[in-house]
């Protein structure tokens, strides 16, 4: 992670600070179950959290004690000892160092998921705002990169909603599947630390269990969430490809917005790049490499070891932080689109009418002629047109064999736009109701 593509919201939630933080209360609720266990005294554990609620947890100074005993969390303990006193010998009662870490990990992907969820809510609101707005707006879709048929501009971006709403229903779903909590010590066994322990701390940190924990929280759960952050890092790079295609000079149907005194090129005082969105293709890359790692943490040796910790330590907030921020960049990139009907309008009639080819072919099918032979009589008015050989419809109308089957009358208002947004409000309607 570098400081240019993160928000601090999210930076936040990975900062050492923050991560003692969390370490403290896991260890100060479990303090509270056990002494209402009677497995420590009951001042006790009010002593741990009166003096370790507002103390400053010093993040240099745990490195140093590490640098010695080699072990972060017993790092943190002999620093915890050293600000709450000799009451911090009954800290970590029966607990295992996954307990710790583990836990902690739930609690930073759960509020990590909440600041992406808001991302997603920000996206889809531009995406349904920017649809409504383009409803109506045709363009030439395009398959293969080629002029197909018509659509809207606003169904292209319903399209997107869609997809945008499946990636939120996956992270909402992996969200629920990774706030866990693990306290369970050793082998996972609750041998010396009671169950009701575990149960205790997730009910304060808003977590649920882990039936089966072994010592560490199964990592198929990190390795959906993974997943889910992919998907969506490569439906972030579907919508900023699509809007790099239509921003190309030749196409310049959408452009990204440009601001007073902002510049393209070091070179070229000309240029207005799409920047924005080759950031975005770029960042989903960095968010969908951490996919196959998550996927190699999930077979651990037996019930526990390390070989997934310090793959976690870089992917964890590093897809987080990169995703979180492209989420936000995309929303801005959507709400402040420049679309330009007049463009499309104009690419639309570039191929002099060939758009309508598959209507008149069905027509001359239902007026007798074989879909072979109909075929033949289309494509053959349709190539001289591609090459900028008069227009498809004045070509259709000098083919006798055409005529012989459907009047120029008849040809003309097979040409009518409307008939292929005749369905658009249904659409809408499937997508976003009434």
């Amino acid at each position: 992670m570098i400081p240019r593509y993160a928000r601090p919201e999210m930076t936040d939630i990975w900062s050492p600070e923050t991560k003692y933080r969390i370490w403290f209360e896991i260890e100060a609720h479990a303090a509270d179950r056990m002494a209402e266990l009677g497995v420590i005294p009951k001042d006790a554990a009010a002593t741990i959290w009166e003096k370790g609620r507002d103390a400053k947890f010093d993040p240099d100074r745990i490195d140093e004690i590490e640098r010695e005993v080699k072990h972060d969390v017993i790092a943190f303990l002999t620093h915890m000892a050293e600000l709450i006193g000799p009451e911090a010998r009954y800290v970590h009662q029966g607990m295992t160092s996954s307990d710790v870490l583990d836990t902690c990990l739930s609690v930073q992907l759960t509020k990590a998921s909440d600041l992406l969820l808001a991302g997603m809510d920000r996206v889809l609101a531009a995406l349904e705002k920017r649809a409504k707005e383009h409803k109506d707006t045709v363009c030439v879709g395009r398959s293969h990169g080629i002029h197909a048929e018509p659509t809207t501009f606003g169904v292209k971006l319903a399209g997107f909603y869609t997809e945008f709403e499946r990636g939120k229903r996956r992270l909402e779903a992996a969200r629920e599947e990774i706030a866990v909590c693990a306290i369970s010590g050793a082998v996972g066994t609750f041998a010396n630390c009671d169950p009701s322990v575990e149960a205790h701390v997730a009910e304060q940190l808003g977590l649920t269990i882990e039936p089966v924990s072994t010592q560490v929280i199964p990592r198929d759960r990190h390795a959906a969430f993974f997943s889910a952050l992919g998907i969506i890092a490569s439906s972030i790079e579907r919508l900023a490809t699509e809007i790099r295609h239509l921003q190309r000079t030749e196409v310049l149907e959408v452009e990204e917005f440009f601001s007073k005194g902002q510049k393209g090129s070091s070179a070229m005082p000309h240029k207005r790049n799409p920047i924005l969105t080759e950031n975005l293709t770029g960042l989903a890359r960095l968010v969908r490499m951490t996919v196959v790692p998550a996927m190699e943490n999930v077979a651990l040796w037996h019930e526990r070891d390390i070989s997934h910790s310090s793959v976690e330590r870089g992917i964890c907030p590093d897809a987080t932080i990169h995703l979180d921020f492209a989420l936000n960049r995309m929303a801005g990139v959507m709400e402040n689109l420049l679309v330009y009907p007049e463009r499309m309008q104009e690419n639309l009639e570039r191929l002099s009418g060939l758009v309508f080819s598959q209507r008149v072919l069905l027509a001359l099918t239902q007026a007798g002629g074989s879909r072979e032979e109909s075929y033949r009589w289309v494509q053959r008015n349709a190539m001289p047109a591609w090459r900028g050989e008069g227009h498809f419809l004045d070509n259709l109308k000098a083919d006798e064999e055409v005529v012989a089957k459907i009047s120029a009358a008849e040809l003309e208002a097979l040409f009518d736009i409307s008939y292929h947004t005749k369905n658009v409000d249904v659409i809408f309607h499937r997508v976003f109701g009434s």
